[in-house]
């Protein structure tokens, strides 16, 4: 199973991926891919594996696709060597193509719009009209498939709690 990890850019994915990660570090269900990305390691966010556009075009991915400038990627590996359930972060375009090829959850990790606003700010990545753009991108997710909203606008401790739970109650049906 591939559990998607998906949402607006400031909702906290990778930071509730990571601390589910070890969260769920002794449950042998769950594994979380690495994405590969078009981005310098240097400039911050998440632990990706960073290539250029020359690398990327060679690689073999089981799901990939284009955002804000940049290509990123799910290794072909990553999924089909993977434990039972699989998580990935990925955009929200390429749900519709996942759910045909593979069986997927999705969990939708979410905020208040002045929330991502100034979680972007602080990140330091961007310009105001970077972070605007990225506010303003409206990506819906596919109707025909489920998903699972995570409200992650609280505490950090409060956000990842419900995002483990939601993992959990994803995969409840894998031994």
């Amino acid at each position: 199973m591939l559990i998607l990890v998906v949402g607006p850019s400031g909702a906290g994915k990778d930071t509730l991926m990571e601390a589910a990660k070890l969260a769920l570090a002794d449950d042998p269900r769950f594994r979380f891919a690495r994405r590969v990305i078009t981005r310098p390691a240097a400039a911050g966010g998440e632990a990706h594996e960073a290539v250029t556009e020359a690398e990327f075009v060679t690689r073999d991915f089981a799901l990939q696709w284009q955002s804000h400038g940049l290509r990123y990627g799910i290794p072909a590996d990553a999924i089909a060597g993977g434990g039972p359930v699989v998580v990935a972060n990925v955009s929200r375009t390429v749900i519709s193509e996942a759910a045909r090829r593979f069986a997927v959850r999705v969990i939708e990790v979410t905020a208040p719009p002045a929330v991502l606003a100034e979680r972007l700010a602080a990140r330091g990545r961007e310009t105001a009209a970077d972070v605007a753009a990225r506010l303003a991108r409206d990506v819906s997710v596919p109707g025909d498939v489920a998903v699972e909203r995570v409200m992650n606008d609280a505490t950090l401790e409060q956000g990842i709690t419900r995002f483990v739970a939601a993992l959990s109650r994803a995969a409840s049906d894998v031994p």
